[in-house]
């Protein structure tokens, strides 16, 4: 069994963990700080250690880690600098000759294509600051498993929910808003189905760009609308996205001001992965009941 250290426990390598950690004989993994360390330390109790790590300053103990591992999981976002894994460690990353890395990145490299279908050929074209810095950041993994020998795994990850975080919530919350835009769809993808392309990368060894996403791209409204069915409510009324843009975050507004069709079928044919949750319907039924 091997060592896997992940940089960055965040909602996605969380739940990765969860589902697939018995495969690793041990499981180390950052947060930004070292109270957010100690909580999770007592949570897993002993099946993962977690280290402090705040994206800047290199430490000794995470250096060591990288000695020690076989596969590296990296959830970290770049920042305006580049990728801060890379920067704090990447002399011990080139020294250590990992056997498998998977970097989480988003479809949102694609940029905009008007609704139309994007696959792992087609050229990214990210129409901001933010997906520039992540395709950067893709092509700089890439370079390390090319210098190093590593297999480098991109996976481009659609819009994420599963449980903590879903439109379920939303309703019940009171804060759902179904904000309608013509022509405009997403595709989706559920965590659990996230956690088994990682799984399915490390398995393989596998090298390469794969999409993350659902069968099923789909206007954004129709998901709340599926939600408040489930729960036996009225689904909020639809708002303009004209109306709606001017209170929009930065981040928010860029989803918004793009529209693609992602195709998955490499995530199926080389990796093998069946998705538990092939639209949204299926993730969101299942969520209701376990709720």
């Amino acid at each position: 069994m091997s060592t896997l250290l992940c940089f960055g426990l965040g909602y996605s390598a969380e739940y990765f963990v969860g589902m697939f950690g018995d495969a690793f004989a041990r499981i180390i993994g950052t947060v930004r700080g070292a109270e957010r360390a100690a909580v999770l330390n007592a949570h897993f109790a002993g099946r993962l250690e977690a280290l402090a790590f705040d994206a800047r300053s290199p430490t000794a103990e995470v250096e060591h880690a990288i000695g020690e591992a076989d596969v590296a999981l990296i959830s970290i976002p770049q920042t305006e600098t580049g990728d801060p894994v890379l920067a704090a460690f990447g002399d011990a990353l080139n020294a250590r000759r990992l056997r498998s890395i998977v970097y989480l990145s988003t479809v949102g490299v694609y940029g905009d294509h008007g609704g139309a279908w994007v696959d792992e050929d087609t050229p990214p074209r990210p129409d901001s600051a933010r997906t520039r810095g992540r395709l950067g950041a893709e092509r700089a993994w890439q370079e390390l498993g090319a210098r190093s020998g590593a297999a480098v795994a991109v996976l481009r990850l659609a819009g994420i929910y599963g449980p903590g975080r879903n439109a379920l919530l939303q309703i019940t919350r009171g804060d759902a808003r179904r904000i309608v835009k013509p022509g405009q769809v997403f595709n989706r993808i559920h965590v659990g189905d996230i956690a088994q392309a990682i799984d399915a990368a490390f398995a393989r060894s596998a090298t390469g760009i794969f999409n993350v996403a659902d069968d099923e791209p789909s206007a954004p409204g129709d998901a709340i609308v599926f939600a408040a069915r489930l729960l036996g409510r009225e689904p909020p009324p639809e708002i303009p996205f004209a109306e709606a843009a001017p209170s929009l975050s930065p981040m928010a507004l860029s989803f918004w001001q793009e529209c693609r069709r992602v195709r998955n079928a490499k995530l199926k044919r080389e990796l093998g992965v069946t998705l538990l949750y092939p639209t949204y319907r299926e993730g969101l039924r299942a969520l209701w009941v376990a709720r």
